[in-house]
Order: structure tokens, then sequence, then C-alpha cells
């Protein structure tokens, strides 16, 4: 991979994540914040006004979209099931989490539209959204192997295929449909042989909050953080800034202000916030040890930030404050194998891929969880891909 630039921030020693992200034990207790401060950075909760939270099975027989309305309480209800048209996956090594990625399904609530991957087939699946159902209007080409990963700003979209060296691929939304943008390919150079194959392929795709930058992590492939730089019509740079963290597996992330994320590195056991520069240099706020096995993503809910650990069957919640500082709120069980969650007004909804259960919580204003439901996902186990309608 061409790199224009190379900038060293960290150097964590690792645990071992292949081991941990596979084992569904107990782990320690929480560990202690580096940072803290207890002036939030934004409002406490952001409010959804939908009621549908959708859930992806990438079933390697089929891969299909589980609806559910979601109630004034929070609760789920399954509405209707969907076939994407395309294929699930399974990369080799994976327990959980077959894509072992974040983002494998994403709303577009400017366009009212649904984007799953498809890793067995290569495709991305378009759903037009009404509520709680949906209608298939496109399957389209990933632009490589295996996607993993898709996330849209404006009308802009963008996939993150994972295997054969990984690379991103761009589109444009017109009319309800993705136009694939052939020029906004980006190979990222990856070696395609790494093993483990679920440590070793890259987590995900996503924007910072100014919609001015495309951030990939590459986990254990070369722990790195990739940044480019885009133009105004969505053109990313030719190579990215490539910020380095030996050791460190840089899995999710969430974007937490316009230039600033969150970050899972799941080697390091630990949720990091970082303020994005123009150059695409990452330069650290905050740090919170979770104690936790296989930290690996992360939802927010103004605020909030909840890491889920899934060899530890834990939500760790964690306060944003001024300045990216983090303060840690705890721990609260979920069913076996915690993956992906997505947060709508007081609630929580975190995708369990032991046993393809969804488990449901209300958020109170101080963080802490209560369980409220489950759900369990025909087909669902080993499945990535939550989002709120």
């Amino acid at each position: 991979m061409s790199k224009i630039s190379r900038r060293t921030s960290l150097s964590i020693a690792a645990l071992t994540f292949g081991g941990a992200a596979i084992a569904l034990t107990a782990a320690p207790a929480n560990a202690a914040t580096s940072d803290a401060a207890s002036a939030p950075a934004v409002a406490a909760h952001t409010v959804n006004g939908s009621d549908a939270v959708f859930v992806q099975t990438d079933n390697i027989a089929g891969n299909q979209v589980a609806s559910y309305h979601r109630a004034a309480d929070g609760t789920l209800t399954l509405a209707h099931t969907y076939n994407t048209g395309g294929l699930g996956g399974i990369l080799t090594g994976s327990a959980v989490d077959h894509t072992a990625s974040q983002g494998a399904l994403t709303y577009d609530a400017a366009h009212h539209l649904l984007y799953a991957v498809n890793a067995g087939s290569n495709t991305v699946s378009v759903f037009a959204v009404h509520g709680a159902g949906l209608t298939l209007s496109q399957v389209v080409s990933s632009g490589g192997a295996f996607p993993v990963s898709v996330a849209v700003h404006g009308d802009v979209v963008y996939v993150l295929n994972a295997e054969n060296g990984a690379n991103i691929q761009g589109y444009r939304v017109s009319d309800g449909r993705l136009e694939l943008r052939k020029d906004w390919n980006r190979p990222l150079g990856l070696d395609a042989t790494g093993t483990p194959q679920f440590t070793h392929t890259p987590g995900q795709v996503g924007f910072t909050g100014d919609g001015r930058q495309l951030v990939v992590t590459t986990k254990a492939a070369s722990n790195d953080v990739l940044v480019y730089r885009l133009g105004f019509d969505g053109t990313p740079a030719q190579s990215p800034t490539v910020n380095s963290f030996p050791g460190t597996v840089p899995f999710a992330f969430v974007a937490t202000g316009r230039h600033e994320i969150a970050l899972v590195q799941a080697g390091a056991g630990a949720v990091v916030s970082y303020r994005v520069a123009a150059d695409g240099t990452l330069t650290q706020q905050s740090s919170y040890a979770t104690g936790q096995a296989a930290s690996c993503w992360i939802a927010r809910d103004g605020d909030l930030l909840f890491a889920s650990n899934a060899g530890s069957a834990t939500e760790t919640g964690i306060r944003l404050g001024r300045g990216g500082a983090l303060t840690g709120l705890g721990n609260t069980a979920t069913d076996g194998g915690t993956v992906d969650a997505a947060a709508a007004g007081h609630n929580l909804y975190v995708q369990t891929g032991a046993k393809g259960i969804v488990d449901e919580y209300s958020v109170a204003p101080d963080g802490s969880l209560t369980a409220i439901g489950s759900v369990t996902v025909a087909g669902g186990a080993g499945g990535e891909g939550i989002a709120v309608g």
C-alpha cells in the first residue's frame, strides 16, 4: 500500500486477541480510566423518532434482514424477515461475528434506505425503508471480495471489502439506488495471507462527523487506522494518512464530533478518543481500559458510549466528556458472544452472536442499563449488523 505518511501514536502491549475473541468466559472487573471529566460533550440522549430495528443474519445459506417493531417501552416484536438476494460469509477462525467487523448493516436516514453487505457473494443490497417494512430495490457489486462494512454521509457511500488485500469502494446515492464509481476504488494493500483470517482483515469503514474524511481500521492486519481525505464530491485521496498503533488491533469506532472519533482497540482492551487533524493524523485525547475480554464494537447514544466485549459477554458503559474525556460507568451482562449494538432514544439493542439473540435494554440518564427483554433472530448465530430505522 502506498503510504503518504505514517504516524506512531501509541505503543501498548497487546492482549492475545485471537484467543480472547473466541472465548465466551467471564473476564476481570472493570479497570480504571486514565483521563476523566464529568462534563458532557453533547446532549445526553439523542431521541430517534422511528420504531424499527433491523438485524442482519449473515447466513451462508441466504443472507436475511429481520425487521422488528419497537414498542413505546423499547421491547421488540418481529415484523418480517427479508431476503437480501445475497449470501452471508464466514472468515476463517471467526466464532460469534463471522465478518469480524462493524457496520455490516447501515441505515441511511436522509434517503430512507438500508444497506446490507453480502459477504459471501461480494454484493451490497439496498432496501427502501417504510417504517418497519423493507423493499429490496437493488443488489450491486461491492467492488471487491468479502464486503464487511458500509458507511454513508450525504449522497456518498463507501463499502469496505476485507479479502484479497482489502479495498474500499465508493458510490453515489441517486434516486434510491447506488451508482458505483470505479474511480473511487482504493486498494489497502494488506497481506491477504495473514492468519487467523478473522483478526487479519480490516474491521470498519466510516466517516468523520463532518463527512470530509474516511476512516478505515485494519485490525491485526497492520494495526493501523487509515484516514482518506475526501474531495467535495466524495472522491478519496489516492493514498491515506496511516496512523500506526502497534499491537493494539484497532477494530471499530464511532464519530463523536466533527473531527473526533472513539476507537476500540481490541488488542489493548481499551476505548480511546482521538481528534482527527486535517492531514489525517490522530491525536489521542483520552483512554479507558474496559478490563473485559475481546472488546471490539462500539455504539453511541449522545454522550454515552457502549463497548461490546465478546469474550466477557458484557457491555461497558462510558461517559464522553469535554475534550474527549472518557469515564467508565461499569459493565452489564449480555447473552453470549456480545457483538454489535445500536441505540434508539432511551434504549440499547445488543446483537449477540453465540445464539443469534438481540438483548434489549433501557438506558438511564446515568448510563446504567436495565434488561427489558430479548428476541432470537432465526438463522442469526454468528451474524453481524444491527441498525435503528
